[in-house]
This record gives structure tokens, sequence and C-alpha cells, in this order.
């Protein structure tokens, strides 16, 4: 199922009140859609681990579009789950709801069979790219139910929907990705105000994409920059139709 509109274009106030968490916000998809909800309007909170990348980002934003994001220096490969807490107490003592959180934060780990990947990349994969998605959606279910609408995207791909030999850890994280989107969208179902939808973004112009074929010509696939409004009416109220949703960002 593909999502905006054909011609959607967010205007410049899409996102205006709206405060929208993006993980992995430094490098390739999570950059340009930091920029995209910023300018669209909203405060946006960069998370990441290279503190120089993220001062980086933040000041660009704030010439950019005038708002000022925050920073969010996590390290997603930690597995204890009181860092997150702290990040949810700390959004909590701002009384700073929270409008979107999108879970685009992910690894690529090793390309090769089953049987050959090493226990620490698939520990690695698995810890980025599932469990904390689960731990930092845990953590902050309180500042998502204090929003008017809030929408949760998870990041997925298509080797998240169907299998394909070599792609290891990485393609089993985002089978989880989708089954994870699946039972918290049925557990909030019409009770709650948080919509819940997977998103893959189909081949793209990234660091990522070109690690995983090296010998495909990059300039092949679109830039990040060029499929960034999907996020940004994932987060607008333009989509609170869309709820449990499998959805493509290129046909």
């Amino acid at each position: 199922m593909t999502i905006a509109p054909d011609n959607w274009m967010p205007a410049s106030d899409e996102l205006a009140g709206k405060t929208i968490l993006v993980t992995g916000a430094t490098g390739g998809i999570g950059r340009a859609v930091s920029l995209a909800c910023a300018a669209a309007g909203a405060e946006v909170l960069l998370q990441g681990r290279d503190d120089a990348a993220l001062e980086a980002l933040h000041d660009e934003i704030a010439t950019l579009s005038g708002n000022t994001p925050g920073i969010v220096p996590l390290d997603l490969n930690v597995q204890e789950p009181t860092i997150y807490d702290t990040l949810r107490d700390e959004l909590e003592a701002a009384d700073t709801q929270l409008d979107g959180l999108i879970h685009n934060a992910s690894v690529l780990g090793e390309r090769r069979a089953l049987a050959q990947t090493s226990p620490h990349s698939w520990n690695e994969v698995i810890q980025v790219n599932l469990n904390a998605q689960f731990l930092l959606t845990r953590s902050l279910m309180p500042r998502l139910e204090a929003a008017p609408s809030a929408s949760v995207v998870l990041t997925s791909s298509g080797v998240g929907r169907k299998g394909k030999a070599y792609w290891g850890a990485y393609a089993v994280s985002k089978f989880a990705t989708e089954g994870f989107m699946q039972v918290l969208a049925d557990e909030l179902g019409a009770t709650s105000r948080i919509r819940v939808n997977s998103l893959n973004p189909g081949a793209v112009n990234t660091k990522m994409r070109r690690a995983a074929y090296p010998g495909e010509a990059p300039y092949s696939n679109p830039a990040p920059e060029a499929l960034s409004h999907h996020w940004v009416y994932l987060m607008s109220d333009a989509s609170r139709h869309l709820h449990g949703q499998a959805l493509s960002a290129q046909g």
C-alpha cells in the first residue's frame, strides 16, 4: 500500500506545534526526514550517537527553518532499559508531549548466509533494529499518549516482507519490525489516539544501500530527499485514517 496521495506536498506549517523524535537522524533517510519535518514546522528531536554530526544537523536545521531542534545523544546498541526511561523522564519534566516517533535507525550487519553469521553481528543488528525500537516505544508511550493525535512509524524493508538469501539478521529484524507494528497497532486499536504504521522506503541512494549493493549505480535510485514527504505525511493529521498498515514509499 502506498502512502501520500499523488502530488501531495506538505505546507510550511503542516507539522506546526508538533514534536517529533527521529532515530538515526544524522544520515541518509533520517537526515532527510529530520530536515523535512523541521521545514514543515515541527520541533524535531534528533537521536544519534555521533555528537559532532548531531550538532552539525542541529545548526543546519536552525539556520534553514528557524526552529531549534533538540539533540538526543543515545546509543541504541545499549540494552539497558533505564537509558530509555531517562529520556522519557526528561521529556516529562519539560512537559513535552510527543506527537511523532520515527524509528529510522538501522544497521546492516553481515551480508552472508545465516550459518556463517557471527553471533556478535547478529546481536548488534537485532539490538539496534528491533530491541531498541521496543525499548524506546515502551518508555515513550506516556509521552505519545499525552498528544492529541500521535503517530509512530517503523522503517521496514522489502527483505522484511519477503525473505531473501544472505540478508541474515537484517531481514529477520525487519520481519520482526513488521510483527511489532502489527501487534502494537492491534493492542492500541480504537482505544488510543496513537496510530502505528510501517514504511518500506524501497531502493534509496543511501550509504547503507551502497554498502549492500556495491555494484549498483547509486544514482539509479532516488535520493532520500525525494521521498521524505511520505514520513511528513504520516506525521501529519492528514494521515489519521492510516493505522496498522504496511506501507511503501515507492509503488
